[in-house]
């Protein structure tokens, strides 16, 4: 099989298991609450990206990549895993799973707000216009329809969402600066979390549960959202011919998560969650292919231009 057959394998194998997760993380919530959740779901990937270095015999890198920037994965771990998957486990265990699904949806679309001043990036209009479609989709999400009414059912579990996409943006403009190993860097970014989320464990919660449906249900976020499938991704952007290609793959998952959603959960799909999800990969699309576009389109004005 040619690579980019390849690349497309992975990629669709990490949306179809991404797509799975929103519905794993309200199962698991039956029987953890956020904290416990995070800390089953964080030693499972632990163990599994420490196996898949093992197997790609990378494990040497770790100590290579910790010592040449120690404060750089400090910082990381404090946000990925502890303070994000507690914010956004919580803002699952508050709202309904096909609402957190989409909020959290429109880290895509912030990412390049904040990239703009933090990182000295050029804001296109695009990404504006992509912005403005996009959270008028929360809105309507939020307020169930009833946008003239402004009622929240719960405003906690909607702040938290959104507080999710903010500090999921915040670890990607941070290891913009890393150079090292991506699957060394979010094993030391776990290793170095861990102990904040035991800590805060132990201070406020209880150990969790470990009987035999609540520890597999942990140990499928584990896997499929914070491992194996975030593996499975860095090989498809490997092996891709076009990069763009295969990250378009990326709209495909909150479709599919509404489907096992209404599917596995039983919940009712609101009206009100289709139109606004349907903002949202509006705004998504804007904002990744217009600028495409329009590149094409000036190359061949160019090309004709030359032409002549």
């Amino acid at each position: 099989m040619k690579s980019s057959n390849w690349a497309y394998v992975y990629g669709m194998a990490a949306v179809i298991l991404w797509s799975t997760v929103a519905t794993a993380f309200k199962i698991a919530l039956g029987f953890y609450s956020p904290l416990q959740l995070v800390f089953v779901a964080v030693i499972t990937s632990i163990v599994t990206l420490g196996g898949i270095l093992a197997w790609q015999k990378k494990l040497p890198l770790l100590k290579q990549q910790l010592l040449r920037r120690p404060a750089f994965y400090l910082i990381t771990g404090l946000i990925n895993p502890f303070l994000y998957y507690v914010v956004l486990f919580k803002a699952y265990s508050l709202l309904p799973a096909q609402q957190a699904l989409s909020l959290n949806y429109t880290w895509a679309v912030l990412l390049p707000l904040l990239a703009a001043p933090l990182l000295k990036q050029v804001l296109r209009k695009s990404d504006i216009a992509a912005a403005l479609i996009a959270y008028t989709g929360v809105f309507i999400i939020a307020t169930g329809g009833d946008v003239s009414d402004f009622n929240f059912d719960s405003p906690l579990g909607i702040g938290l969402a959104l507080t999710s996409t903010l500090l999921w943006c915040l670890y990607w403009i941070v290891n913009t600066k890393d150079q090292g190993d991506p699957v060394v860097s979010l094993l030391l970014s776990f290793t170095i979390g861990l102990p904040f989320i035991v800590i805060t464990l132990l201070l406020t919660d209880t150990l969790p549960s470990f009987s035999p449906d609540a520890v597999l249900a942990g140990m499928y976020v584990g896997l499929f959202e914070m491992g194996i499938t975030f593996v499975l991704w860095l090989m498809a952007l490997k092996t891709a011919t076009r990069t763009a290609n295969i990250s378009t793959l990326v709209f495909l998952s909150p479709v599919m998560s509404i489907g096992f959603i209404a599917w596995i959960l039983q919940e009712s799909i609101e009206v009100s969650t289709f139109i606004g999800l349907g903002f949202i990969l509006t705004g998504m699309m804007l904002q990744q292919l217009l600028p495409r576009f329009l590149e094409r389109k000036n190359a061949l004005a160019t090309g004709s231009d030359v032409g002549k």
